[in-house]
């Protein structure tokens, strides 16, 4: 009885800790990790309260506006937009939440690939 008590909560540990499955790229700098105090997977279910039913299409961390920001791209199938929500990840508080036509979230997403090189 024990051990399968054991058992069933490793496999639930197992279950609770198995992390998050993000669509779409995740850009994620070791240094800017090393400073977030909140994690991806805590920041991802702010970010999906914003837009229930949604999907994560990208997730990156960034400096933006001298802030520590999770940074999610969100789609749902009933439209072409994209919102982006920003999460403090020292906070864990919801920063911007901000919906762009697909044709402009396509002009940044050159823009930024751009400035990359």
């Amino acid at each position: 009885m024990k051990s399968i008590l054991l058992r069933s909560l490793a496999v639930l540990g197992l279950a609770v800790s198995a992390p998050v499955v993000f669509a779409g790229s995740s850009d994620v700098p070791p240094a800017l990790l090393a400073r977030a105090t909140v994690s991806k997977e805590a920041a991802t279910k702010t970010a999906l309260a914003q837009k229930p039913g949604a999907k994560i299409d990208s997730v990156e961390l960034e400096e933006e506006g001298g802030n520590l920001v999770w940074s999610f791209d969100l789609s749902t199938a009933k439209s072409t937009d994209v919102t982006e929500v920003q999460v403090d990840a020292n906070s864990g508080k919801v920063v911007s939440v901000k919906t762009e036509s697909a044709a402009t979230e396509a002009a940044e997403a050159k823009a930024e690939k751009a400035e990359k090189k």
